[in-house]
């Protein structure tokens, strides 16, 4: 615990790398929780594919889990 999965349209290895390092060192600061306890995973998807694969399948059927939504604070 906690469990970040991460789902993005492609970058590069040093992007990705620096986005989950922000990422790690702020959960870790606000959270929390060991180093230890911590994963973060980080799956690219194809702009082609993103709707099917991640808006309708992921994003809308959670919306009420959605903390931002479309660019717009839920809380």
């Amino acid at each position: 615990m906690p469990y970040i999965r991460i789902k993005a349209y492609p970058k590069d290895e040093e992007t990705k790398k620096k986005v989950v390092e922000e990422i790690n060192e702020t959960f870790l600061k606000y959270w929390g929780c060991p180093p230890e306890a911590l994963c973060i995973s980080l799956e690219e998807v194809e702009p082609s594919e993103w709707n099917d694969s991640v808006r309708e399948v992921e994003i809308l059927p959670n919306k009420d889990k959605m903390m931002i939504l479309d660019g717009k604070k839920q809380y």
